[in-house]
């Protein structure tokens, strides 16, 4: 059974006593979404700094902010979250993440840009905006097909870095507030695009309201984001960090749109990020976009797999655990032989992997990124420092850890070189695997 974090019943109660399970007796807040109080824990990765709150050279001496990684699971709703114990204006006010930086990544948009566009014949006339549109990586595709964009972003100096690209960025955090304005602007939006921001708002009822308001009558909402069955199956705890306030199943996304009147008619299994989830929603009383199959057929298997059930997030936190004695075990191994092991990337997720499992530079020697952003600075809690991807060319180490796992496939390429010394590649997640 799924441990309580609060004062269980009694038939619980003497479950866990069974177990010799120790029940801590504290309020953790309630669901973000409907409002229920949180007892249920799915995992606990203990404390951890903001994962792109990276370190300059005049602050490693400096007090550092950790913050508890404890996720916890909605009995009523299933809305597996984090409390929210930082502002969204203190992680996104000044963002380190450049979406441009994944060549995967600016494919994957390229080809939804072309199918979306013929799908539902978007042109001159037509006017779509992105929520969280980071450096304008996605919208630019739009407007070299001449159609009007919108991006709303609140991270000043990415949203620059959009502007420089011609596309049109509003410098605001998005809710029911800007949805409001823009409408009485007379701006309405035929599609509106958030691809892996509705993890990233702490009052997800506001955003979705927000969404609703600002679509037009026949308009249509399209939101990619790690899908939480994946996620479980495949053991990707790194995903969570704070800057990921909610992780999402198909069944808990559907009951939240259609508290505020949005149907969701359409969805996409993806690869990107490790698994994700594209849904397809509009107006609950617009008729032109019929339901598809593929909405029950998801419905079902998550059921199925049972994500309805509280016992289906019970296990999740024991794998966690069994991966990270595995990969320690990994190294400790590589570093007694005498092996020099640097990472690969600075990625959100690899900062939640290394501070969890307390990998240092004990371990690894280095990371790199390809941001110019990040290079010369240091991961946050660990204090690995960071540089350009020459150093592995330069320093030639026996093994390079790929953090950004999801994108494994793409930085083998990159990284093919390191064979020329006997170098090898390993991926983390979702177990230690050197490549071949």
């Amino acid at each position: 059974m799924i441990q309580p974090r609060t004062m269980p019943s009694k038939s619980v109660t003497e479950q866990l006593v069974t177990n010799q399970v120790d029940v801590k007796m504290t309020d953790q807040g309630a669901c973000r979404f409907c409002g229920t109080s949180l007892r249920y824990t799915v995992v606990d990765l203990g404390m951890s700094p903001l994962c792109e709150s990276y370190v300059s050279c005049a602050q490693l001496n400096q007090m550092e902010a950790f913050y508890p990684l404890h996720v916890f699971v909605c009995e009523k709703c299933y809305l597996v979250q984090l409390q929210e114990y930082v502002s969204r204006e203190a992680i996104f006010g000044e963002y380190a993440y450049f979406s441009s930086y994944s060549d995967s990544w600016l494919r994957h948009c390229s080809n939804y840009v072309d199918r979306v566009v013929e799908r539902f014949k978007y042109d001159r006339n037509s006017y779509v905006a992105e929520l969280a549109s980071n450096d304008g990586y996605l919208l630019q595709y739009f407007v070299a097909k001449g159609i009007p964009v919108l991006g709303i972003e609140p991270a000043a100096n990415v949203a620059e870095v959009a502007a420089k690209k011609g596309v049109a960025t509003l410098v605001k955090f998005f809710g029911v507030k800007t949805a409001r304005e823009l409408v009485a602007q007379g701006q309405q939006a035929d599609l509106i695009v958030a691809n892996n921001a509705l993890a990233q708002v702490p009052d997800v009822n506001d955003f979705v309201e927000g969404m609703r308001i600002f679509l037009k009558p026949q308009g249509v909402v399209t939101v990619e984001f790690p899908h939480l069955l994946r996620l479980m199956e495949e053991n990707q705890f790194d995903t969570i960090y704070h800057e990921h306030f909610s992780y999402f199943s198909f069944l808990t996304a559907e009951k939240i749109f259609a508290a505020h009147g949005l149907t969701l008619f359409d969805v996409e299994e993806l690869p990107t990020h490790g698994g994700s989830l594209r849904i397809y929603a509009r107006h609950a009383d617009d008729d032109s976009k019929p339901v598809g199959a593929r909405v029950a057929e998801l419905r079902n298997r998550e059921m199925a797999s049972g994500f309805t059930q509280m016992e289906r997030y019970s296990t999740f936190d024991e794998q966690v655990k069994e991966t990270k004695r595995k990969l320690l075990e990994f190294l400790i191994n590589a570093k007694r032989e005498g092996k020099s092991i640097a990472g690969y990337g600075a990625p959100g997720k690899g900062n939640t992997l290394l501070n969890y499992c307390g990998i240092r530079y004990d371990f690894l020697d280095y990371t790199v990124d390809r941001s110019p952003y990040k290079q010369g600075k240091f991961l946050p809690g660990t204090h690995i420092p960071i540089f350009h991807p020459d150093k592995i060319r330069e320093t030639k180490p026996d093994y390079v850890l790929i953090l950004p796992w999801n994108l494994k496939e793409e930085i083998r390429q990159q990284l093919s070189y390191v064979r020329e010394w006997g170098g090898r590649l390993v991926v983390p997640i979702p177990a230690v695997e050197v490549l071949a």
